[in-house]
Parts: structure tokens; sequence; C-alpha cells
């Protein structure tokens, strides 16, 4: 990273052991938030190291609140822009893993929102949403088809229960996905814009929302009255409880 200015922590990404911190001197505040946030220096390497297998997403967390904390202490930091990158999603053999870009949040989607006036606008945020290779809808229903194939993988009938019911969740999402782009095409050709005196977004009242019951409580109920989630598997059946389908049926993909 070449700076114009030497600030007093950067962050950027060793290829082999993650997110590292460097500092620009041996201030002990230095030290002592880093280590707040669980990073450990490395003598050999002269850096700050968070632990072997740390997460993406904490990584970045941690980089956040440390970058907060020394900057409301009056430090200057830098971070590489490929903390955001999140790893590659592992694949089957022959198939191309899908090129890793920094994801855009619904939060800051939602922020958008609150600035914009015209129809079309609104229709290009939703189309972010619903972009096929990036969007957040095709990203909950691969993170949710994911789980469902990572509970049937344990092969027992509680897995394969709490995978086919992750199976039907990720069949919403799908539905939601294609309501959302009926909605973001009807936006698309509206000539609307709101009207110099509309009261701001943030004031207008969210509709009511109503609470969905879920599927099924069997494995909640059986979690709930198990002594330990270790217990022998030999255990008997909980009360009333009669064979279920190990058949998944799986989530229908749309295109997008």
């Amino acid at each position: 990273m070449n700076l114009p200015y030497e600030p007093a922590v950067a962050f950027g990404v060793h290829p082999y052991l993650g997110v590292a911190a460097a500092v620009a001197d041996d201030r002990p505040h230095l030290d002592e938030v880093l280590r707040k946030h669980h990073f450990r220096y490395s003598q050999d390497l002269d850096v700050y190291l968070l632990p072997e297998g740390a997460g993406h997403n904490i990584a970045v967390r941690t980089v956040a609140a440390a970058t907060r904390e020394f900057q409301d202490a009056g430090h200057t930091v830098a971070a590489d822009p490929r903390i955001m990158l999140p790893p590659p999603v592992p694949t089957p053999d022959g198939v191309a893993a899908r090129t890793t870009q920094p994801g855009q949040s619904l939060t800051a989607l939602t922020g958008e929102l609150h600035e914009l006036r015209r129809s079309a606008d609104v229709a290009d945020v939703l189309e972010q949403i619903l972009d096929e290779h990036h969007g957040a809808v095709g990203d909950l229903e691969e993170f949710i088809d994911t789980a469902a194939a990572w509970c049937e993988r344990l092969d027992t009938p509680d897995g394969r229960e709490l995978g086919q019911h992750l199976r039907t969740v990720a069949h919403h999402v799908a539905f939601l996905g294609d309501r959302l782009a009926d909605a973001q095409l009807d936006l698309s050709v509206m000539p609307d814009v709101t009207p110099q005196d509309a009261p701001p977004l943030a004031d207008v009242p969210l509709p009511k929302r109503y609470e969905v019951p879920s599927v099924t409580h069997t494995a909640r109920a059986r979690a709930a009255v198990a002594p330990s989630p270790k217990r022998p598997a030999d255990l008997p059946a909980a009360p009333g409880e009669g064979p279920r389908s190990t058949a998944a049926p799986p989530s229908p993909r749309r295109t997008r």
C-alpha cells in the first residue's frame, strides 16, 4: 500500500495467515487495543495476527471495531480494501467458483432508499438485491440450501428433518425473489416522482408485521427436553414421535 503518510496502525491481508495489523511504533496503547480485539503479536513477522481459523466475517467486524477505537483515540488508521473480499465458496470438481466481490449490505441499500425520489432509482436498488451473481436474494437462497445440505450430512433423523425444513425455507426465498422481481419491473416503468412536500421516508410508519408459525416444532421440542447435546444416540424417541420421511425435496432454483 503506497500511502502519502505513515498511519499509526495499518491493517492488511497476509496471503497465508489472514488479516494482519502493523503499528508504526511501540506505543503501549496500540498494543493494548489490538490485543483487546484478539490480535496476537508475531515476533517472527513483526505483525499482529488474528487467531488461526478466524472466519472472514469475524475478521471484518474485528478490524472495524478496532479501527473505531483507534480513531476515537485520535490515531490514524489505514486498511487494505481486500480485507472486505470474502473467500471463494467451495464448489464441486469441474464447477467454476464464483468471483468474490465485496457485498453491499442491505443496511446500506435501505439507507440509500431514503435519498431517492424517482421510481426508476428505486428499481435500480432492487436490481442490486436481485442480481443473479451477487444479489442478496440469491446469496440467501444458496446459504439456506448449503445449511440444509450440512444438516442432511449428519445422516440422522433430526438432521434430515431440519434439512427438509430448510429446503422449504429456500423455496419461500425463491418465491420472494420472484415477487420482488415483479415489483422491480413495475417500478422501472413507472414515471412517478415523489412530490417535494412528501414527508421524509423515516416518518412514514412501516406496515404491521405478522408472526408466521414454524413449520415443525419436533426438533425444537426434542432439544428442549434433552439433558445434553452429547446424549447417547440409542435413547428412545420422544413420546408421540412417529416415523418421518427421510426424503428432502430439492429447492427449486430460479433464473434471475
